[in-house]
């Protein structure tokens, strides 16, 4: 009985943690637009003109990059940790 009891626990914290992530990255995507937002559209309308909208791709894009480069990092790290 204890070891479902645990086991639950266990599962319970597992749960907790992917929780904690999806909040941690969404709170991340939510900084990085505003970001990009103040640093590319001056004036809010119907329609971005193509300086914007390239800006914004390009904003974007080195998010992306950096998230994929740290990423990368963090699994290297872990992947030594655990030799």
């Amino acid at each position: 009985m204890a070891e479902v009891v645990e086991a639950d626990e266990a599962e319970l914290q597992r749960l907790v943690a992917a929780e904690q992530q999806k909040a941690q990255f969404t709170a991340q995507v939510h900084h990085f637009m505003e970001l990009c937002w103040d640093k590319c559209v001056e004036k809010p309308g119907n329609r971005l003109d193509s300086r914007t909208e390239n800006c914004l791709s390009s904003c974007v894009d080195r998010f992306i990059d950096t998230t994929l480069a740290i990423t990368s990092r963090f699994a290297q790290i872990v992947q030594k940790g655990g030799q």
